[in-house]
């Protein structure tokens, strides 16, 4: 078990992931170079450990020695004795780039360097390092504390020792791994994206309003939170950013374009919760229209919407992104799924997934609609995922 631990980055992220090495016992040095981000974030610690103590989560104790386990620094130096550093901070590349480069001729030459990135090139940060095998991606999900999985990406750079390491750290820390092929979005953001996205094109279409598209998800699929109110829940700007990132990283492939309704919402600065206005109206004593609680039309827009998702994981597994296993534990542990996509095209059937696919891409002949190889690979021999 390593002792000591950095985080770089003392934003919701970074708070989390300290949050959580301080829990499993580490000392955690928490940098930022920003002196009233780093007040703001022991604040919200504070907050959060009290919540946990009146739901009799922890005890007065705990929360101490979770807190005493945490130092808040401006210096990069203070890193001297981290045995792994995790990034998160802002999604530029040239930023992280820059940031690890002075980082490396700090650390020991045995710390593991990390980031905490959601869709950029672990491959293109590691190359800015004198030694990148001990470079690799560690994506966890908000909030990181109870979100279990964490999604592992090495790099083409990535020692296998620096991969087994990483591995049982984050075992250590109590999460579940999801090995990930460094590609755009990994597992979880590259597969969700018809989520959004699909839903999105619905209701572009005229199919139907946010409020019945979220309630057929719900209703009839099962999630938790509708598209719309996930989106809203992120925030729009992030979400469209990832949108946009995975879309160019992907050769402009026209399954992850990105919608001018969630784009004209961002411009708009109708981001969600954290604005008060999004897809809904969150202002106090606001209200939204409700939804059209039509079940044939339900079920036709959460036929759509799974099938698509469906397709995108199927995919990843098709491209070896990561194994059927950690694809459909990566959407229900990474994202609160209700079922694994995989496991549930076997449910519905491989040839009705098929079926659904070249319906949809004979109406619109777009190749947003083209149906992975595997599935009619499998349907042609009568195959399951599971």
């Amino acid at each position: 078990m390593i002792k000591n631990v950095g985080i770089l980055g003392s934003g919701t992220m970074g708070s989390g992931i300290a949050q959580v090495a301080a829990t499993a016992g580490c000392e955690v040095y928490v940098y930022d170079t920003n002196e009233q981000a780093l007040e703001k974030a022991q604040n919200t610690l504070e907050k959060i450990l009290s919540r946990l103590i009146e739901k009799g989560r922890i005890t007065s104790e705990e929360k101490n020695n979770i807190q005493q386990k945490i130092t808040y620094v401006t210096s990069l130096e203070d890193f001297k004795k981290s045995e792994i550093i995790i990034e998160a901070i802002i999604e530029d590349l040239a930023i992280k780039q820059s940031v690890f480069k002075e980082l490396e001729s700090i650390v020991s030459k045995k710390a593991i360097l990390a980031s905490n990135t959601s869709s950029l090139s672990i491959a293109s940060i590691a190359s800015a390092l004198n030694r990148p095998k001990r470079f690799i991606g560690i994506h966890f999900f908000n909030p990181a504390p109870l979100m279990k999985l964490v999604e592992v990406i090495p790099a083409v750079q990535t020692s296998n020792r620096t991969m087994e390491r990483t591995i049982q750290i984050i075992e250590d820390w109590g999460k579940i791994v999801a090995k990930a092929k460094d590609t755009p979005g990994f597992i979880v953001n590259r597969v969700a994206r018809p989520f959004y996205g699909e839903s999105l094109r619905l209701y572009e279409e005229g199919v139907a309003s946010f409020a019945t598209i979220d309630w057929a998800m719900k209703s009839i699929g099962g999630f938790r939170m509708g598209p719309f109110e996930l989106m809203d829940f992120i925030g729009n700007d992030v979400n469209y950013t990832v949108t946009e990132t995975v879309f160019r990283e992907f050769c402009y492939d026209p399954r992850y374009k990105p919608s001018f309704t969630q784009k004209r919402m961002s411009e708009a600065g109708y981001l969600g919760r954290k604005t008060g206005k999004g897809y809904y109206n969150y202002a106090e004593g606001a209200t939204n229209d409700p939804p059209e609680e039509n079940v044939a039309l339900a079920q036709k827009i959460f036929d759509r919407v799974l099938v698509m998702l469906i397709n995108e994981a199927a995919d990843a597994l098709f491209l070896n992104i990561a194994s059927a296993e950690d694809i459909d534990m990566a959407m229900t542990k990474g994202v609160n799924y209700p079922k694994g996509l995989l496991a549930w095209a076997d449910e519905k059937g491989i040839d009705w997934c098929v079926s659904k696919l070249d319906e949809m891409y004979d109406e619109y002949h777009e190749d947003r609609y083209r149906c992975s190889p595997l599935l009619r690979k499998m349907n042609r021999e009568n195959k399951t995922f599971f």
